[in-house]
Formats: C-alpha cells, structure tokens, sequence
C-alpha cells in the first residue's frame, strides 16, 4: 500500500558542512514524524530526530515557522519537504 504525504514546506538554507536544512514550514511538524525530502536530484525518507528554532531544541514546530533539521542526507535549496502520514 502507498503511503500517503502531505507538503509541509521547502528548504530555504542547506549547511552541507553540518548536514542541517532550514525548512520554511507551512504545517505543523514534530520530532518523530517521518518526512519525505524531494527535488530534482534528492529522493530520501527519515524520521526526525531533532529540530531548532534559534539554536534552541523543540519538539513541534508549526506551520509559518522555520526550523533546523539534522538531515540523513545532502538536499538542496528548494527541495520540497512532505510528512509521511
């Protein structure tokens, strides 16, 4: 069965030294929920494990935040960024 996503933001900012992207949110998203990162040369699913607003760890941020996302892997500005459901 097909999982379903929903859009929940793009990457605005990637640290490729640090693996963290800055993710312009327009839904709500939490630590543990499972994300889909897409682009033209990004294809890749992870759990989030932690997140940062201002350097400081939160557990949910929501939609017109940005946040701070350790990433399993590299992605790049613009990649668009679904919740798996």
């Amino acid at each position: 069965m097909e999982e379903a996503i929903i859009e929940i933001g793009h990457i605005t900012h990637f640290f490729s030294k640090i693996n963290v992207a800055i993710i312009e949110l327009t839904l709500p998203l939490s630590v543990g929920d499972r994300i889909l990162v897409k682009g033209p040369l990004t294809d890749f699913s992870q759990t989030v494990d932690s997140m940062q607003i201002d350097r400081k760890a939160i557990q949910r941020a929501e939609g017109g935040q940005s946040a701070g996302l350790k990433l399993a892997q590299l992605a790049k500005e613009r990649d668009v960024v679904y919740k798996k459901l």
